[in-house]
């Protein structure tokens, strides 16, 4: 069946409603912070309009450039964990009982209506020294004595990876359910062992869902606020985190504003990507 393109004025009005909350919830805003991130700051926290680039150069100076730097290598080290251990769970979950399977999906989405705080509380209780984690590992004998796994870069990335992980399984499984089980049968009938079978057949098969989903949780790990501040020390906080502090903390509006921008212009360029790369495949 073919669809045929819109021919008159009227044909467009299903899209007003949509076009007029885009305009009015995203590109308005988003053109507001491009203008203010230009702005002149003042004395006194007050800034007026102007055209400088100084909030933008100030990306270049160290402290700034490490901020990004370490940012950017937390998401990409959240989204490849979240994929690396989301893809063997879900395909081992696609291949389970079906009641077992709404189960399990029902306990990941119990974990999604939990609110960040509500996280980061827990997971600083269990990294605590004195009722965390590590006085199970004492009672077993596994260590010494108690200590706090907190303030640290690993209950950053433990937390955050937790937060992302069911988002990351909620994207694979369609995939995976969808996949034929035929093709990994006939892998193994070839003489291929599961693991080959699954990193040869399975894994291919999902690439353009996989590079979706690490994409998907670059942008959410990107954004992380209140973990790396309950979490971390001050070296582990990202971007957003200075985002906050320059805006409210700082009164410097127009250099947030910048940061703001940096962190937009990053996600819609890595959203581009991703339509690209559904685009080629449909080309192929």
């Amino acid at each position: 069946m073919r669809r045929e393109p819109p021919q008159r004025l009227a044909d467009y009005a299903p899209l007003a409603f949509p076009a007029g909350m885009l305009i009015v919830f995203f590109v308005i805003p988003f053109a507001t912070m491009i203008a203010v991130s230009f702005f002149e700051r003042e004395q006194g926290g007050f800034y007026q309009p102007a055209f400088v680039w100084d909030n933008y150069a100030r990306f270049i100076s160290l402290f700034f450039g490490k901020v990004l730097g370490f940012s950017l290598f937390l998401a990409i080290a959240v989204a490849i964990a979240c994929v690396v251990i989301g893809i063997p769970f879900t395909y081992l979950l696609s291949r389970t009982k079906r009641k077992l399977q709404v189960l399990w999906l029902v306990a990941l989405l119990s974990i999604l209506s939990l609110s960040e705080v509500m996280i980061g509380f827990a997971w600083s209780t269990l990294f605590s020294r004195t009722a965390g984690i590590t006085n199970l590992f004492t009672a077993l004998g596994l260590m010494a004595e108690p200590q706090a796994l907190t303030p640290s870069f690993g209950a950053v990335m433990t937390a955050m990876t937790y937060q992302a992980l069911p988002y990351t399984v909620l994207v694979l499984y369609p995939a995976l359910v969808r996949l034929d089980p035929t093709l990994t049968e006939a892998a193994r009938t070839l003489g291929a062992s599961p693991v080959r079978a699954f990193f040869t057949v399975v894994v291919p098969a999902l690439r353009n869902t996989i590079l979706a989903t690490l994409i998907m949780v670059f942008i959410f790990a990107l954004g992380s606020y209140l973990l790396p501040q309950l979490l971390g020390r001050p070296q582990h906080w990202t971007l957003s985190v200075l985002i906050t502090d320059q805006a409210i903390y700082q009164s410097n509006m127009p250099f947030a504003a910048a940061m703001a921008v940096f962190l937009v212009l990053v996600s819609l360029a890595l959203v581009g990507l991703a339509v690209y790369a559904g685009r080629q495949k449909e080309a192929v």
